[in-house]
């Protein structure tokens, strides 16, 4: 019997995803409380919150998975601390920038390939969806973007399905993840209606809801929606959308620092007016110590402060 999937919540998309004896990383964004994220031609946020834990606090890690390449995924701090020999699984595009940057064990997948981990008899399989990060013609100015679609496979068969949506708008390419991939158990989804310059370039709560009566997994979990000022669409919005459509109960939310479990919904709890679903754990002091892990990380102090240049900042 595999163990109970589950998600600890670090902040914006970062999570640790605890997944059939597999750990993995995503999007790593550890960039402090008042720190700049640089967003691509010019543009930069100063972050508002802080990550619940430091890089050097993560559980032993068997990959990350990046969706894409801007500095509010893959930041500065994730470039200097990170190991360097940690498979990161993520687009084309951006296996070339981090095979530059030193991380050799970047591998770039093309829209519906995989990678496959092994062990025990279990098979962990990561498969790249389709993503537009941008409306129409501006997607070509931003970088490219992946979904990642996580399945659990023993003895031939599935046992756990998890779609992560990365930065992506709902757009009429992702009608076909339905069509390849039924029966997902849950979904991990990024909203925040970032906007810059009025343009939407990720879900904001209808388009967020919209997709969720697209895929229809058993279990919602949206994260990626209150980290910096260009998110504007609250998570408040996205609860009340998803009650006023009447599958509120199938939606789970986390804070930053908690871990809940990605599996069928315990009973209900109030949130913002509305139901919740319960069953978070949170990752408190005692239970982060116990889970330090020196091989995710290279030398750097405990504390990261904002006293680099601009140019210090990942540039997709």
């Amino acid at each position: 019997m595999l163990e109970q999937p589950q998600v600890t919540f670090i902040g914006t998309a970062t999570t640790v995803l605890r997944i059939g004896g597999f750990t993995l990383l995503t999007d790593p964004n550890f960039l402090h409380r008042g720190q700049r994220a640089y967003l691509g031609k010019g543009l930069w946020s100063r972050r508002r919150t802080d990550p619940a834990l430091r890089i050097a606090q993560l559980p032993q890690l068997d990959a990350v998975v990046l969706s894409h390449l801007h500095g509010d995924h893959f930041d500065r701090v994730a470039r200097r601390e990170l190991d360097r020999e940690l498979p990161i699984v993520t687009t084309p595009a951006a296996e070339r920038k981090l095979r530059r940057w030193g991380f050799q064990a970047a591998q770039g997948l093309p829209t519906w390939s995989s990678r496959e981990l092994h062990r025990d008899g279990t098979t962990l399989r990561l498969t790249s969806m389709p993503g537009k990060h941008g409306p129409g013609a501006l997607d070509r100015l931003m970088p490219d973007v992946m979904g990642t679609m996580i399945d659990v496979e023993r003895s031939g068969r599935r046992e756990f399905r998890l779609y992560v949506t990365g930065d992506t708008l709902n757009r009429p390419l992702l009608t076909s993840i339905p069509e390849r991939y039924p029966d997902v158990d849950a979904m991990l989804i990024h909203l925040g209606g970032t906007k810059v310059a009025g343009i939407l370039l990720t879900m904001d709560a209808q388009q967020g809801a919209d997709l969720v009566e697209l895929i229809r997994p058993t279990l919602t979990v949206p994260i990626h929606y209150d980290d910096y000022p260009v998110f504007r669409s609250p998570l408040a919005h996205f609860v009340e959308e998803a009650r006023r459509r009447g599958w509120v109960k199938q939606v789970r939310t986390i804070a930053r620092g908690e871990t809940t479990p990605l599996t069928s919904a315990p009973p209900p709890s109030p949130l913002f007016g509305t139901e919740r679903i319960a069953g978070r754990t949170l990752l408190g002091p005692a239970q982060a110590t116990t889970e330090l892990h020196p091989r995710n990380t290279v030398a750097e102090p405990a504390d990261v402060h904002d006293t680099r240049q601009r140019g210090d900042d990942v540039r997709p």
